[in-house]
């Protein structure tokens, strides 16, 4: 029986993964701030996607905590991270339109990523929106190594520039919204990339995904991207 079969077969369903998940609240120093975060882990998740939040905001209550639990029912663990201090958000709101700076944060995340040990074995995603995409861009451009597969929901990779989004190493799903204004834009930011891309457009709503079933449909998207691109490095080097 081939190998990957047999991983298949014996690997935890998502709800026994759903059981095991332990939150923890965390601080990520990213220069001189720090950035809140909630990990969602367990040992036997299919990966850990990153989910990069362009505001501050409740990690366990919020749009963005819905659709870090739909990817956890996927199988996934994730960490939820704020892109924003809480003095940015009320008192610097250009702070948010600062790609450079905000794709550092997403570096910085990485970082210390590579110093957890437990964490060590999951491939990793990325989740980013808003002008988050184009910081995830920055964050990864030249970079074979430091993501699985990268999903653009709703946002604005443009801001990256014509040579980072030459420059995306992994698969990247890009999601719109059929009635998001700025379109033209992100289809000639998605034109530019070379990697192995794909694009995906959710009738009846815009770049927010208000609609109802709307965000659910997108994290049914970002689940499916990262169930075909992101794979155990135990796993790869035992096919090796």
């Amino acid at each position: 029986m081939p190998l990957r079969a047999i991983v298949d077969s014996s690997a935890p369903s998502a709800a026994q993964i759903m059981m095991k998940l332990r939150h923890s609240a965390l601080s990520i120093a990213a220069g001189p701030v720090w950035l809140d975060a909630l990990l969602a882990h367990s040992p036997d998740a299919a990966g850990l996607i990153l989910i990069a939040q362009n505001s501050v905001g409740n990690h366990r209550d919020s749009r963005e905590a819905h659709f870090a639990r739909r990817l956890q029912e996927a199988g996934f663990a994730t960490l939820l991270f704020d892109l924003l201090n809480h003095y940015e958000e009320s008192r610097d709101p250009d702070t948010r339109f600062n790609t450079p700076l905000l794709g550092q944060r997403i570096r910085a995340v990485f970082e210390w990523l590579a110093h957890q040990p437990p964490l060590a074995t999951l491939p990793v995603g990325l989740v980013a929106s808003s002008t988050g995409c184009g910081a995830a861009v920055r964050a990864i451009a030249n970079q074979p190594d430091v993501l699985s597969a990268l999903v653009c929901r709703g946002g604005r990779p443009g801001l990256a520039g014509i040579s980072p989004l030459r420059m995306v190493p992994c698969p990247t799903r890009v999601i719109v919204g059929a009635r998001d204004e700025g379109l033209p834009n992100i289809r000639q930011a998605y034109d530019l990339m070379t990697c192995t891309k794909d694009w995906q457009s959710i009738a009846g709503t815009d770049d927010y995904f208000r609609e109802p079933g709307a965000l659910d449909d997108a994290a049914t998207l970002s689940a499916e991207w990262f169930h075909r691109h992101l794979v155990r490095r135990e796993t790869e080097a035992a096919e090796r």
